[in-house]
């Protein structure tokens, strides 16, 4: 019976959940927060880069403005973003993810009037969808820093929905 239990300790090992490791071997952040940091980035990089295209397509100055609001609000947020996650491990996107490229593409073929309605639209449609992903790491996320990186910024991501339903249509 003493010959047995080696073997069977060495099967209960193998069969062990192993945490999923980044690139940098960091195993102790929550897939949950990995994902939001990764949401977060890809939708911030989105923002600045439709906003800098607001200031060069848009017609209105309601528009132009609100764009560079947000380059200077989601550059900054980003930043401070990446510098958490570089603290955790994780390597944040430099680019918009896939679920952000039509959005991009839509917009850059638009110019005057026409982009103007469409980027309202579209602003509107982000920070509803951002602020819901704030929202749930603010409650239910595992870091702490997240957490109050997502708390600290809520009012700001609701200052923007509020403009962005303001906007001309």
């Amino acid at each position: 019976m003493h010959v047995a239990t080696p073997f069977v300790l060495a099967i209960m090992l193998a069969s062990a959940p192993i945490p999923a490791a980044d690139k940098k071997g960091n195993t102790n952040v929550a897939s949950s927060d990995r994902n939001f940091v990764m949401e977060a980035a890809s939708g911030g990089i989105t923002e600045v880069q439709l906003g800098k295209l607001a200031q060069k397509n848009g017609d209105s100055e309601a528009i132009k403005k609100f764009g560079q609001t947000m380059v200077s609000d989601h550059s900054k947020a980003g930043a401070e973003l990446e510098a958490m996650a570089k603290k955790l491990g994780i390597d944040v996107p430099k680019q918009p993810g896939k679920k952000h490229e039509g959005a991009l593409k839509k917009l850059e073929g638009l110019k005057g009037a026409q982009f103007d309605r469409a980027y309202a639209e579209q602003m509107v449609s982000d920070h509803e969808t951002t602020i819901s992903l704030f929202e749930q790491q603010a409650k239910t996320g595992q870091s702490a820093e997240l957490k109050a990186f997502a708390s600290k910024t809520l009012p700001t991501l609701h200052d923007h929905l509020k403009m962005a339903r303001a906007l001309p249509k």
